[in-house]
């Protein structure tokens, strides 16, 4: 009990802070602006990881490589103290794909999050900042959905068709975890 307590706790902790970094990635590569009060806060939370990084990772194009560089040591770390705590039982070389896994497995869960937003302010608060914020934020990941999925009815289901591969891919991603760990 004491193990999943603090399993639990790194995993919000880890959870926060690289999903903070990965929001970071997605809002400079769709060149969100960073002067509203969710882009202080996401330079606020990771500065004092993505900016060392910085200087050691080029960006890439447009692509802030040092954010997910960031958001993976921090997933890094969490499964190496969880692997510590449990008293070294598994692969030590595998930490650094488990944690790939872990911090994929965060894009996916955040993602799905993103677009249930999107779909709830899309009927209730369309006229809304955050609205606009948040299509911008899901754009990329919609699109290719939309391309396929035609609106039935003048309803959008491309949210519903990506919240459905998201779901996929997650229980394939923790199945690939939990055989790498036992």
């Amino acid at each position: 009990m004491w193990f999943q307590m603090v399993s639990m706790v790194l995993d919000v902790v880890a959870g926060l802070v690289a999903g903070t970094c990965l929001l970071r990635f997605l809002m400079q590569w769709q060149r969100i602006s960073f002067h509203q009060p969710l882009g202080r806060f996401v330079f606020s939370m990771t500065d004092w990881l993505v900016m060392p990084l910085r200087k050691v990772i080029p960006a890439w194009t447009n692509w802030d490589l040092s954010s997910w560089v960031g958001a993976w040591l921090v997933k890094l770390v969490q499964f190496l103290l969880l692997w510590l705590i449990a008293g070294g039982r598994g692969s030590l070389g595998l930490l650094p794909l488990v944690s790939l896994v872990g911090l994929v497995q965060l894009v996916v869960s955040a993602l799905s999050a993103l677009v249930l937003v999107l779909a709830i302010m899309s009927w209730v608060n369309p006229g809304s900042p955050m609205y606009s914020l948040t299509v911008r934020l899901c754009d990329p990941f919609l699109r290719p959905f939309q391309r396929v999925v035609p609106l039935i009815g003048g309803i959008d289901l491309s949210p519903l068709a990506l919240l459905l591969v998201l779901q996929i891919l997650g229980m394939l991603l923790s199945g690939f975890q939990m055989s790498w760990l036992h």
